[in-house]
């Protein structure tokens, strides 16, 4: 099995028991030179085997094999195509980043990690799941973060690793969660950009960033 596949069979699985999607529901990818391997449509995440990572040629689009790539294919192969540094594309439906960014809000830094970890979120609001609109919105924008955060829909991530794919979509819905209990109790103190600087700039926190690319 090559380190790409178990990359991705241990991060679908991940999805799953952490409760970032349900079911069927989200996909992932990875990039393998000129290709990618993708999740298929419509299997639950833990229950697919090595064989049936869809094969999908990043230029052109064409699919290898006979099984259906995820719905989200356009969306996956927009990513690759625009940022040649990433290798890996997360995309689910974490809860507490769904339910804040369907009332407008935007998902703001309130610990250290997230703003030292996530330089930028950008916004998409909803957009037909599955679709050449939602993968155009996703191109217009991926380019310049690496998390997109589709209101009434869910999460995007990219990274040069999966791990690192991964742990900004855990930092997304972290911080998510904790402005939402912080805006049950009361009223949140948002960090200042000046302070979220300060933590991109700590030689513990690039170090810590360094780590994912392995």
């Amino acid at each position: 099995m090559s380190r790409i596949i178990a990359d991705l069979k241990h991060y679908a699985n991940e999805l799953v028991t952490s409760g970032l999607v349900v079911g069927a529901g989200g996909n992932l990818s990875m990039r393998d030179d000129e290709y990618m391997y993708i999740s298929p449509s419509g299997f639950d995440l833990k229950e697919i085997k090595d064989n049936q990572w869809v094969k999908v040629h990043i230029d052109s689009g064409e699919i290898e094999g006979e099984l259906r790539p995820s719905s989200e294919v356009l969306m996956h192969l927009e990513c690759f195509r625009k940022r040649p540094d990433i290798n890996a594309c997360l995309h689910a439906h974490p809860t507490f980043s769904v339910a804040v960014s369907s009332t407008g809000n935007e998902i703001p830094a309130l610990f250290p990690d997230f703003p030292a970890m996530i330089k930028k979120v950008g916004y998409i609001d909803y957009v037909v799941p599955t679709t050449s609109l939602l993968a155009n919105k996703v191109a217009e924008q991926i380019e310049d973060t690496s998390v997109l955060v589709f209101r009434n829909h869910g999460v995007l991530t990219v990274g040069r690793t999966m791990k690192e794919a991964f742990f900004f979509m855990q930092l997304t819905e972290e911080s998510a969660k904790v402005f939402t209990f912080s805006k049950i109790i009361g009223s949140p103190r948002i960090l200042t950009e000046e302070e979220c600087d300060e933590l991109r700039n700590l030689s513990a926190e690039r170090y810590r960033a360094n780590l994912l690319e392995k």
